[in-house]
């Protein structure tokens, strides 16, 4: 009975809508299609806008239907928004502070004495430096930097903490001017003004050491320009009062200084490239001491005459040549370069046996020229070549040939193994030797000067 029952209802709902369908105008029946298509587009329409608003955290509103609590919580998402733009690190103030350790492991065959060296001869252990270096922004016009050294001394073994660098430097003068003051080692030829662990190789050149002292330290004042034109062109001068870290008097005023007693110099740079893979470096350096009274003191020469330095005259000429290709420049480089140097100082000499004193000019030639190979991410090679006369005696030669490799660990931890064979010729009087180094050197914390590719 209930299947007779179905039966009957779904027969007459099938011809109910027979007949509805056939009655329905087909002309109406597009139009209500098109109706719920334009229903679609709106809806349509409305997602797109919401989602835009919710991209930009723009809730959408209409006209005349923001309440104030709508207002309130407007308000309280800005106020959220200039809070955590307002928020710094408890760093943020500080200074970027870094340390750098140099440890030297040597062999020489000669004597201290024979070899006229600053170290002993034989198996050695130097702790070159122990450096700490800090610089931060003092305001948005310029920032300052220290750097702190502790050397062991020669003879003694025992290290003494001084002050490397302490400097201000300009950030935002016009002109392309920068200028910098206080303790800083002045720009002068391509590798004076470098710190001993970014060398590339080992030991300074020989006769950065016989006419600069070492590194360009000096107390003064330092402009640099970059001069405005499409190419790269820098120019600096300095003034200061003693020029390189001589020891143990780099440039004693006696007790008053007239302004002819300071060092001044300059140098001037440019740097190019030749084609996509080759650059090259450019510069010229001089220095001049119209009236140094004594720079490192009374010099005992072989005769037993000493020399006193009064005026001193230096000038520079620098080249190098890189080849970086644009693939693989992580990988392979090939720098090669040069310096030579030209010492022309007057000296007031006290001859032996007591003879009235009389001026000396000494005019001395000194190179250095190295090449230097990266063939890997981690390792390098090169062959550095010094040749040197000595500053108080142009007769006395001095060569030095030394191969060298570095093996990058890390950008923050490197070792160097370096052979050295240095000879003299009879003037000198000084006997050959050869020594063999192991450096290892690494960074921690913050170091703006790291490895420099030189």
């Amino acid at each position: 009975m209930n299947r007779r029952i179905c039966l009957i209802v779904m027969v007459a709902t099938f011809a109910i809508t027979l007949r509805g369908w056939a009655e329905i105008d087909p002309l109406d029946a597009l139009k209500q299609q098109l109706q719920q298509l334009q229903q679609q587009m709106q809806l349509l329409q409305q997602k797109v806008q919401e989602l835009e608003a919710a991209k930009t955290n723009v809730v959408p509103v209409t006209a005349g239907t923001v309440s104030p609590a709508q207002l309130k919580e407007v308000d309280e998402k800005i106020d959220k928004v200039v809070e955590a733009q307002k928020k710094t690190l408890m760093s943020e103030f500080n200074p970027a502070i870094g340390l750098v350790g140099e440890t030297l492991f040597s062999y020489r065959s000669g004597n201290q004495i024979a070899t006229g060296s600053s170290r002993p001869g034989g198996f050695d252990v130097f702790q070159r430096s122990v450096e700490l270096n800090a610089v931060a922004a003092v305001d948005p016009f310029a920032k300052a930097y220290v750097v702190a050294n502790a050397s062991a001394d020669a003879a003694t073994g025992v290290a003494t903490l001084g002050i490397e660098e302490a400097a201000l430097q300009t950030t935002s003068l016009p002109w392309n001017l920068e200028l910098k003051a206080g303790r800083f080692f002045g720009e002068f030829g391509r590798l004076a003004y470098i710190h001993d662990h970014e060398l590339p190789f080992v030991n300074r050149p020989v006769a950065l050491d016989q006419y600069i002292g070492g590194e360009s330290r000096s107390d003064g004042l330092q402009v640099n320009w970059l001069v405005p034109v499409e190419h790269y062109i820098s120019f600096t001068a300095g003034v200061g009062d003693q020029f390189g870290a001589d020891s143990p008097n780099p440039n004693n005023p006696g007790s008053f200084r007239s302004f002819d007693g300071f060092n001044f110099w300059s140098r001037l740079s440019t740097d190019f490239d030749l084609k996509p893979d080759w650059q090259t470096e450019m510069g010229i350096s001089g220095l001049w001491n119209p009236h140094t009274v004594d720079r490192g003191g009374a010099i005992v020469q072989p005769d037993g005459s000493t020399f006193t330095e009064r005026e001193r005259r230096l000038g520079g000429v620098d080249f190098a040549l890189k080849y970086v290709p644009l693939r693989d420049n992580q990988f392979r480089s090939v720098t090669w370069g040069t310096e030579v140097l030209f010492s022309d100082n007057r000296y007031l000499e006290n001859p032996v046996g007591g003879g009235p004193a009389f001026d000396r000019t000494v005019g001395a030639l000194g190179l250095y020229s190295y090449l230097n190979w990266k063939f890997h991410r981690q390792w390098s090679a090169g062959f550095l070549f010094d040749y040197v006369e000595n500053a108080q005696d142009e007769h006395a030669l001095t060569y030095a040939y030394s191969p060298y490799i570095t093996w990058a660990l890390s950008h923050w931890n490197q070792l160097r193994l370096q052979y050295t064979h240095t000879d003299h010729n009879a003037e000198s009087g000084l006997k050959p030797d050869d020594a063999v180094y192991l450096q290892w050197a690494w960074i921690i914390g913050a170091h703006a000067h790291g490895w420099q590719q030189r």
